[in-house]
C-alpha cells in the first residue's frame, strides 16, 4: 500500500504537550528504552530473540472474548502512553466517547454509527492478554449499532471494535510514571472513518499518539520462521509467502504456497536451540524457500520483496493488516507486535 495512503491521526513529528514534556532532557523513559535497545532481545535488528508462545495468565482469558478476536482482519497501530488514563473509569469513557461521536455525526461527517444515532459505546478489560503481572491491562472498545426492530430477539451489529495491549512489555515500563499507561500495540477492525476518529477522541483525552504500524519484509520473514516453528496439532493451512516484484505499470505479486509439513520438517532441519530464533536460522530458511523456488520457476526471489505471510497461526502483510487464526499462540504473536509498536513510538 501507498504510504500516501496510509492515514495518520496527527503529524509523526507531533508529541502532545505534557508527554513531550515528560520525553524532554532523557527522561527516565527514554533512558530506558535506550538500555533495553541495547541490552535485550528488543533491538531493531536483533541477531537472536527468545519467542515466548505463551503465558501462565493465558488461562484468564475469556474463550468467548478470545474467538472473537480470532479471523477477523486487523489493522495495527501503535499508541504513545496515555496520560491520567484510569481503568475505573471506563464506564465514563464510554459515556464521553458515544457524546464525542454523536456530535461529530451531527455535523454530517461520513461515518458507521447506526441509523438515527442509535448507538451505544462500551470499554470492557480483556483479562489474561498480557505476558507478566506488570504489563498493563488490555482493554477492548467497541460501537455497537442498536437494533431498530421491535423484536426483543432481534441482535445488535458491532459496527466497529479496537483493542489496546502490552504484551511482556513490561522492560520499557520500569520508570515510566504512574501517570502514563503504557499500552503501545492498537488493533482496529471496522470503517477507516471510525478508527481515525476514535483516535483523535483518545488523543485529546489523554495526550497520546497513534501511527499506523507497517510491518518490514525483515520482520515478515521472522514471522514465517517463527510461526512455521510453532507445534500444531492439525496443519489446516498452506504457509504462504507473497513475493512483489516492481513492474510497470504496476507490480507483479508471485505466491508461494508450501505444505504446511514439508515447512515445519524445514525449519526443523535448519533450527538448532530450542525458545530461541537466531537471525541466520531465519536467513537460511527463507534462502531454502527462495532455492527451491527458483530451481523449479527460474524465477529469482531475491529481486523481489516480500509483502505477506500466511501461516496456520497468523497471517500478516506489510501495510499492517494482521488476522490472527490460533489462540494457542495468541500470546507469542502479541508479543512480537508489542515488540514492533514499541519501536516505532519516537
Amino acid at each position: 500500500m501507498d504510504s500516501s495512503n496510509v492515514p495518520e491521526f496527527t503529524p509523526k513529528h507531533r508529541v502532545p504537550p505534557r508527554l513531550r514534556d515528560y520525553f524532554t532532557g532523557a527522561s527516565p523513559f527514554q533512558r530506558q528504552l535506550a538500555s533495553v535497545r541495547k541490552q535485550t532481545a528488543f533491538g531493531q535488528t536483533p541477531t537472536r530473540r527468545k519467542i515466548p508462545l505463551c503465558s501462565p495468565l493465558q488461562e484468564n482469558i475469556d474463550p468467548q472474548k478470545i474467538a472473537f478476536l480470532l479471523h477477523k482482519q486487523w489493522t495495527l497501530h501503535t499508541l504513545t502512553p496515555m496520560y491520567r488514563f484510569s481503568y475505573a473509569n471506563l464506564k465514563q469513557y464510554s459515556m464521553h466517547l458515544k457524546s464525542f461521536l454523536a456530535a461529530e455525526k451531527q455535523k454530517g461527517l461520513a461515518m458507521e454509527m447506526g441509523e438515527d444515532f442509535n448507538f451505544k459505546v462500551t470499554f470492557s478489560i480483556l483479562s489474561g492478554i498480557k505476558g507478566t503481572h506488570r504489563d498493563p491491562a488490555a482493554f477492548l472498545v467497541q460501537i455497537i449499532s442498536k437494533s431498530q426492530l421491535s423484536s426483543k430477539n432481534a441482535e445488535d451489529k458491532v459496527v466497529w471494535t479496537g483493542w489496546f495491549c502490552c504484551v511482556y512489555g513490561d522492560s520499557l515500563l520500569e520508570n515510566i510514571s504512574d501517570d502514563f499507561t503504557c499500552l503501545p500495540l492498537f488493533l482496529a477492525n471496522g470503517a477507516e472513518s471510525n478508527t481515525a476518529l476514535i483516535g483523535t477522541w483518545f488523543q485529546k483525552t489523554f495526550d497520546c499518539c497513534f501511527t499506523r504500524l507497517t510491518i518490514s519484509a525483515f520482520n515478515l520473514s521472522w514471522m514465517a520462521a517463527m510461526w512455521t516453528s510453532c507445534n500444531l496439532e492439525h496443519y489446516r493451512t498452506a504457509t504462504e509467502l507473497l513475493w512483489s516484484a516492481p513492474c510497470s505499470p504496476q507490480s507483479l505479486d508471485i505466491s508461494y504456497a508450501i505444505n504446511p509439513e514439508d515447512a515445519k520438517a524445514l525449519w526443523d532441519s535448519i533450527h538448532q536451540t530450542p525458545e530461541e530464533i537466531t537471525q541466520e536460522e531465519v536467513d537460511l530458511f527463507i534462502d531454502c524457500l527462495c532455492s527451491h523456488f527458483h530451481r523449479h520457476f527460474k524465477i529469482n526471489l531475491s529481486a523481489t520483496r516480500l509483502v505477506c505471510v500466511s501461516t496456520s497461526v497468523a497471517s500478516a502483510h506489510t501495510d499492517g493488516k494482521i488476522k490472527i487464526l490460533c489462540s494457542k499462540y495468541l500470546i507469542g504473536v502479541l508479543a512480537f507486535l508489542t515488540e514492533l509498536a514499541i519501536f516505532q513510538i519516537e
